[in-house]
Protein backbone atom coordinates (compact mmCIF):
# COMPACT_ATOMS: atom_id res chain seq x y z
CA UNK A 1 0.00 0.00 0.00
CA UNK A 2 1.17 3.66 -0.51
CA UNK A 3 1.54 5.70 1.82
CA UNK A 4 2.23 9.87 1.66
CA UNK A 5 4.00 11.70 4.51
CA UNK A 6 1.82 14.92 4.10
CA UNK A 7 2.59 18.04 5.66
CA UNK A 8 -0.18 20.70 5.70
CA UNK A 9 0.28 23.38 3.21
CA UNK A 10 3.19 21.80 1.11
CA UNK A 11 4.11 20.06 -2.05
CA UNK A 12 3.10 16.70 -0.84
CA UNK A 13 -1.17 18.20 -1.72
CA UNK A 14 0.55 17.41 -5.49
CA UNK A 15 1.15 14.07 -4.88
CA UNK A 16 -2.27 13.43 -3.18
CA UNK A 17 -3.64 14.61 -6.52
CA UNK A 18 -1.36 12.61 -8.29
CA UNK A 19 -2.82 9.42 -6.78
CA UNK A 20 -6.07 10.66 -7.11
CA UNK A 21 -6.20 11.03 -10.42
CA UNK A 22 -4.86 7.45 -11.34
CA UNK A 23 -7.91 6.11 -8.64
CA UNK A 24 -5.40 4.29 -6.42
CA UNK A 25 -5.85 3.46 -2.85
CA UNK A 26 -3.72 5.07 -0.64
CA UNK A 27 -2.62 6.05 3.17
CA UNK A 28 -1.74 9.52 4.44
CA UNK A 29 0.26 10.33 7.76
CA UNK A 30 -0.31 13.41 8.46
CA UNK A 31 1.80 16.17 10.05
CA UNK A 32 1.49 19.71 10.96
CA UNK A 33 4.02 22.79 10.51
CA UNK A 34 4.80 24.35 13.31
CA UNK A 35 2.37 27.34 13.98
CA UNK A 36 5.70 29.53 15.11
CA UNK A 37 8.22 29.17 12.65
CA UNK A 38 6.46 27.64 10.04
CA UNK A 39 8.49 24.54 9.50
CA UNK A 40 7.83 20.80 9.82
CA UNK A 41 7.92 19.28 12.78
CA UNK A 42 10.95 16.80 13.71
CA UNK A 43 8.63 13.58 13.34
CA UNK A 44 9.25 14.19 9.57
CA UNK A 45 13.05 13.37 10.07
CA UNK A 46 12.33 10.22 11.75
CA UNK A 47 10.68 9.40 7.73
CA UNK A 48 13.59 11.25 5.58
CA UNK A 49 16.57 12.64 6.82
CA UNK A 50 15.64 15.84 5.02
CA UNK A 51 12.55 16.21 7.15
CA UNK A 52 11.05 17.47 4.56
CA UNK A 53 7.81 16.47 2.82
CA UNK A 54 6.28 14.90 0.09
CA UNK A 55 7.98 11.28 0.90
CA UNK A 56 6.26 8.24 -0.16
CA UNK A 57 6.50 4.72 0.84
CA UNK A 58 5.30 1.66 -0.99
CA UNK A 59 6.36 -1.64 1.04
CA UNK A 60 9.86 -1.16 2.46
CA UNK A 61 11.03 1.57 -0.46
CA UNK A 62 10.80 5.43 0.30
CA UNK A 63 10.79 7.68 -1.94
CA UNK A 64 11.05 11.35 -2.15
CA UNK A 65 11.27 14.40 -3.95
CA UNK A 66 8.32 15.39 -6.16
CA UNK A 67 9.43 14.50 -9.54
CA UNK A 68 10.96 11.28 -8.88
CA UNK A 69 7.77 10.02 -6.27
CA UNK A 70 5.67 10.85 -10.01
CA UNK A 71 8.36 9.31 -11.76
CA UNK A 72 7.72 6.56 -9.51
CA UNK A 73 4.21 6.51 -9.46
CA UNK A 74 3.82 6.31 -12.99
CA UNK A 75 6.14 4.01 -13.78
CA UNK A 76 4.51 1.25 -11.46
CA UNK A 77 1.24 2.34 -10.90
CA UNK A 78 0.47 4.59 -14.06
CA UNK A 79 -0.28 1.42 -17.01
CA UNK A 80 0.89 4.82 -19.39
CA UNK A 81 -1.52 7.26 -17.80
CA UNK A 82 -0.39 11.00 -17.58
CA UNK A 83 2.68 10.82 -19.65
CA UNK A 84 3.33 10.38 -23.23
CA UNK A 85 5.16 7.65 -24.53
CA UNK A 86 8.82 7.01 -23.79
CA UNK A 87 9.86 6.66 -27.92
CA UNK A 88 6.68 9.86 -28.71
CA UNK A 89 7.80 13.24 -29.65
CA UNK A 90 6.55 14.68 -26.46
CA UNK A 91 9.00 12.52 -23.93
CA UNK A 92 11.86 15.15 -23.33
CA UNK A 93 9.43 17.84 -23.27
CA UNK A 94 7.75 16.30 -20.55
CA UNK A 95 11.08 15.10 -18.56
CA UNK A 96 11.77 19.00 -19.18
CA UNK A 97 8.93 20.03 -17.20
CA UNK A 98 8.99 17.67 -14.76
CA UNK A 99 11.66 18.95 -13.87
CA UNK A 100 11.18 22.87 -14.56
CA UNK A 101 9.20 22.99 -11.06
CA UNK A 102 11.75 22.74 -8.54
CA UNK A 103 15.55 23.57 -10.85
CA UNK A 104 14.36 26.67 -12.37
CA UNK A 105 10.93 28.05 -10.73
CA UNK A 106 10.77 27.62 -7.14
CA UNK A 107 13.71 29.38 -6.39
CA UNK A 108 13.14 32.84 -7.24
CA UNK A 109 9.53 32.11 -5.94
CA UNK A 110 11.19 30.64 -2.36
CA UNK A 111 13.43 33.53 -2.36
CA UNK A 112 10.80 35.86 -2.50
CA UNK A 113 8.71 34.75 0.34
CA UNK A 114 11.75 34.52 2.41
CA UNK A 115 13.14 37.92 1.97
CA UNK A 116 9.61 39.20 2.31
CA UNK A 117 10.20 38.85 6.25
CA UNK A 118 13.58 41.20 5.69
CA UNK A 119 11.43 44.10 4.78
CA UNK A 120 13.85 47.01 3.74
CA UNK A 121 16.69 44.97 3.96
CA UNK A 122 15.93 42.58 0.92
CA UNK A 123 16.23 45.96 -1.12
CA UNK A 124 19.07 44.86 -3.30
CA UNK A 125 17.91 41.71 -4.05
CA UNK A 126 14.46 42.39 -5.01
CA UNK A 127 14.85 43.52 -8.27
CA UNK A 128 17.00 40.52 -9.24
CA UNK A 129 14.40 38.10 -7.70
CA UNK A 130 11.20 39.87 -9.72
CA UNK A 131 13.44 39.79 -13.15
CA UNK A 132 13.55 35.71 -12.41
CA UNK A 133 9.91 35.30 -11.12
CA UNK A 134 9.50 36.71 -14.74
CA UNK A 135 11.78 35.35 -16.17
CA UNK A 136 10.28 31.81 -15.80
CA UNK A 137 6.57 32.32 -15.72
CA UNK A 138 6.85 34.09 -19.20
CA UNK A 139 8.44 31.29 -20.27
CA UNK A 140 5.80 29.28 -18.84
CA UNK A 141 2.92 31.46 -20.43
CA UNK A 142 4.66 31.05 -23.92
CA UNK A 143 5.12 27.10 -24.07
CA UNK A 144 1.39 27.19 -22.58
CA UNK A 145 0.14 29.49 -25.01
CA UNK A 146 -3.83 28.64 -25.68
CA UNK A 147 -3.24 24.76 -25.02
CA UNK A 148 -5.01 23.59 -21.74
CA UNK A 149 -2.06 21.88 -20.63
CA UNK A 150 1.84 22.42 -20.64
CA UNK A 151 2.02 19.44 -23.67
CA UNK A 152 -1.32 19.92 -25.34
CA UNK A 153 -4.76 18.71 -24.74
CA UNK A 154 -4.30 16.03 -21.87
CA UNK A 155 -2.83 16.64 -17.99
CA UNK A 156 0.32 15.06 -17.71
CA UNK A 157 2.51 14.45 -14.55
CA UNK A 158 4.82 18.04 -15.66
CA UNK A 159 1.37 19.93 -14.83
CA UNK A 160 0.73 18.42 -11.53
CA UNK A 161 4.51 19.06 -10.42
CA UNK A 162 4.03 22.57 -12.12
CA UNK A 163 1.09 23.10 -10.16
CA UNK A 164 3.03 24.52 -7.15
CA UNK A 165 4.69 26.64 -9.46
CA UNK A 166 1.67 28.73 -10.42
CA UNK A 167 0.03 28.63 -7.40
CA UNK A 168 2.54 30.45 -5.07
CA UNK A 169 3.09 32.32 -8.09
CA UNK A 170 -0.97 33.38 -7.40
CA UNK A 171 -1.05 33.56 -3.90
CA UNK A 172 1.83 36.03 -4.17
CA UNK A 173 -0.18 38.01 -7.14
CA UNK A 174 2.69 37.68 -9.89
CA UNK A 175 0.03 36.37 -12.43
CA UNK A 176 -2.04 39.56 -13.40
CA UNK A 177 0.66 39.48 -16.61
CA UNK A 178 -0.33 36.12 -17.79
CA UNK A 179 -3.69 35.63 -17.84
CA UNK A 180 -3.55 32.17 -19.63
CA UNK A 181 -1.64 30.90 -16.23
CA UNK A 182 -4.29 32.32 -14.01
CA UNK A 183 -6.86 30.51 -16.35
CA UNK A 184 -4.56 27.65 -15.80
CA UNK A 185 -4.55 27.34 -12.56
CA UNK A 186 -8.19 27.55 -12.49
CA UNK A 187 -8.43 24.93 -15.39
CA UNK A 188 -6.26 22.80 -12.65
CA UNK A 189 -8.12 23.33 -9.52
CA UNK A 190 -11.59 22.66 -10.86
CA UNK A 191 -10.49 18.63 -11.57
CA UNK A 192 -12.10 16.37 -9.47
CA UNK A 193 -9.07 14.56 -8.28
CA UNK A 194 -7.72 17.82 -7.53
CA UNK A 195 -10.49 18.87 -5.39
CA UNK A 196 -10.72 14.98 -3.84
CA UNK A 197 -7.08 15.66 -2.95
CA UNK A 198 -7.67 18.89 -1.01
CA UNK A 199 -10.31 17.02 0.81
CA UNK A 200 -8.46 14.53 1.76
CA UNK A 201 -5.12 16.11 2.67
CA UNK A 202 -7.36 19.51 4.58
CA UNK A 203 -7.20 22.56 3.87
CA UNK A 204 -4.40 24.27 2.07
CA UNK A 205 -2.93 27.57 1.41
CA UNK A 206 0.43 28.26 0.00
CA UNK A 207 3.20 31.16 -0.57
CA UNK A 208 1.90 33.27 2.13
Amino acid sequence: MLTVHHLNNSRSQRILWLLEELGLKYDIVFYKRDAATNLAPPELKAIHPLGKSPVITDGELKVAESAAIVDYVLAKYGQGRLQPPKDGPDHWAYVEWLHFAESSAMLPLMLNLYTLRLGEAAAPLKPRIDSEIDNHLSYMAGALGEQPYLLGDELTGADIVNSFVVEVAKNFGRLAKYPNLAAYVERLHARPAYKAAVEKGGAYAIGQ
